[in-house]
């Protein structure tokens, strides 16, 4: 087969028009082409009036002969090419004999450990995932609790449970994470397999959204399970026994000690008790940067006519989506992030008495208002607690620093979760906020309107409100009216991205605790369901080459640093 890649056609083509363009493009008979599949379907809307799509298509042929003929009098065009072999290898497979005295063990369901444990079974080594929340529909109730009753459950919300965070999402599936093995092509195959879309394969920014992602999650769980796997609820992992250097295994709650060499902690970015217990038996991490800020919410049509223009509600199309970045004079960037079009902003927190936000959207992305966070970067130096200004940061004072502005938040929402906010027109100005304009927030249990930036008791420190200040009428000149009045932002998103990284070497493996693999977004290495989805992929062959006694794949991600950001 060939690919051909950027093959454009106008945005509102006829159905049939694409395989005459291939014929076109290739200069052969419409007879000589047996059939084509679309790779990939990107758009490109520079030029509102005449938006046109962007095809990546693999071709096949009649016969043997008109490929090689085809491929040789195109061999010099970059836009044509071999396809590449997309599909998923596995490491190794266990025999049916296999004799596994200890299994493999998974801490923490979401995306990461949700592929770990999926990719371990498939291999036939039976894992034992061990989550400290509920099942996801259990979750779901208790999470609804929350937004509509305002009663938290500290094991069962928006951060912990089966699907992890990335559940009460979007749902996106897309990442900027480097993949010549196509990890990525082998997630988006899994989700189709347990219920997702079929075009999440094709389209350039695939999402699911929260309601589909449920029904998934608990298929892929079936299968895990169907293939020996065993998942375990309301399991907190409390302790992990380390002797000399490894790992043997962890301690529930319960005080049930439990025997592993081969232990993935895919925690996700919010199991602060976890990362705290981790670092007090000596398993090595660092501080590591992260981002703060607010969700901002905007009327969606708002935001579909300045990226779309006239072509504002094609179906193709869909709800806009944006991405900013500005560099503000006192040195930050502020950029957007997480961005969820026709969607809400969502009460995220997972400890009493604090406030903390969210983006969150149905597969439709049709409700009235789109949010994205507007967050500022922060590095280690911003958030130390010993008041030096030199040497390595304490890796839980980002926590600490997270715990001080989510607590700040809960008291400007005046209690019982309710969020701090304020319109965008008196954020500028420095004004408190009063009165609601035609945009109505969308967070549940509610918004206190307040001055987000009051003098002595601001729900940001000074440089980010600064910052921030600064950034919306600069967003205003890419988005008009992104700095309308009465646009709303609310209060605070501090859970961008872990504050902290488990460093691991290029066997996955933690730097001194070996048989403890570290892995997906509470570790540092990813950041959204994707990258997490891949890293649990990645981590898991780790895993199942050390067992079966067979090489790892070779790849340079082992050691890489996770992505800033989540969503």
């Amino acid at each position: 087969m060939l690919r051909i890649t950027e093959l454009r056609l106008p945005l509102n083509h006829a159905e049939g028009d694409l395989r005459p363009a291939i014929v076109a493009r290739l200069g052969i008979q419409d007879k000589e082409l047996q059939d084509f599949t679309v790779f990939r379907r990107a758009y490109d809307a520079r030029k509102k009036s005449a938006i046109v799509l962007i095809y990546t298509v693999d071709c096949a042929f009649v016969n043997e002969e008109v490929e090689q003929r085809v491929a040789k009098q195109w061999s010099g065009d970059n836009h044509i090419r071999p396809t590449p072999d997309t599909g998923y290898k596995f490491v190794g497979h266990a025999p049916a004999d296999f004799q596994q005295e200890k299994r493999p063990m998974v801490i923490g369901f979401g995306p990461c450990g949700l592929f770990a444990a999926l990719i371990l079974a498939q291999m036939g080594l039976r894992p034992i995932v061990l989550e400290r929340g509920k099942q996801v529909r259990e979750r779901t109730k208790d999470t609804w609790g929350l937004w509509r009753q305002s009663v938290l459950n500290p094991e069962s919300n928006v951060q912990f449970g089966e699907g992890g965070a990335g559940t009460f999402s979007d749902g996106k599936l897309y990442s900027q994470i480097s993949d010549p093995r196509h990890l990525t092509r082998k997630v988006l195959t899994e989700f189709v397999k347990a219920g997702a879309p079929e075009e999440i394969i094709y389209v350039s920014k695939p999402h699911i959204g929260t309601f589909r992602l449920v029904s998934m999650i608990e298929k892929m769980r079936a299968d895990i399970e169907a293939l020996g796997g065993e998942i375990r609820f309301q399991q907190h992992v409390t302790d992990v026994m380390i002797d000399q250097g490894r790992i043997r295994g962890v301690v529930l709650e319960s005080g049930q000690q439990i025997e592993a060499d081969h232990v993935i902690i895919a925690l996700g970015h919010s199991a602060r008790d976890t990362f705290k217990m981790l670092h007090e038996r000596g398993v090595y991490m660092e501080a590591k940067p992260f981002s703060i800020g607010y969700r901002v919410e905007h009327p969606q049509s708002i935001i579909d006519k300045a990226r779309f223009g006239p072509n504002a509600g094609n179906e193709i199309l869909g709800a806009a989506d944006y991405k900013l970045v500005h560099h503000a004079k006192n040195g930050r960037a502020v950029y957007s992030f997480c961005m969820c079009p026709g969607g809400t902003v969502v009460a995220a927190t997972s400890e009493p008495n604090r406030v903390v936000t969210n983006g969150m959207s149905q597969y439709s992305r049709n409700e009235r208002n789109a949010n994205a966070g507007i967050v500022v970067g922060i590095s280690p130096q911003d958030y130390r607690q010993d008041g030096l200004h030199e040497g390595p940061v304490n890796p839980l004072d980002g926590i600490a620093f997270q715990r001080f502005w989510e607590s700040r938040a809960y008291e400007l929402g005046e209690g019982n979760y309710m969020a701090p906010g304020q319109l965008v027109g008196d954020f500028i100005k420095g004004q408190r906020s009063k009165v609601l304009g035609n945009v109505m927030p969308s967070y549940k249990p509610g918004v206190t309107l307040t001055d987000l930036a009051q003098k002595g008791n601001g729900s940001l420190p000074d440089y980010a409100l600064a910052a921030i200040r600064e950034a919306l009428p600069a967003f205003e000149k890419q988005i008009k009216g992104f700095s309308m009045p009465d646009a709303m932002l609310t209060g605070v998103e501090t859970r961008t991205s872990s504050p902290l990284r488990i460093t691991r070497g290029r066997d996955y493996q933690s730097l001194n605790v070996k048989g403890l693999y570290p892995a997906g977004e509470g570790a540092g290495y990813a950041g959204g369901i994707m990258s997490a989805g891949v890293d649990g992929i990645e981590v898991a062959e780790a895993v199942g080459a050390s067992i079966l006694g067979v090489e790892a794949p070779a790849t340079k991600n082992g050691a890489r640093p996770g992505q800033a950001l989540m969503g």
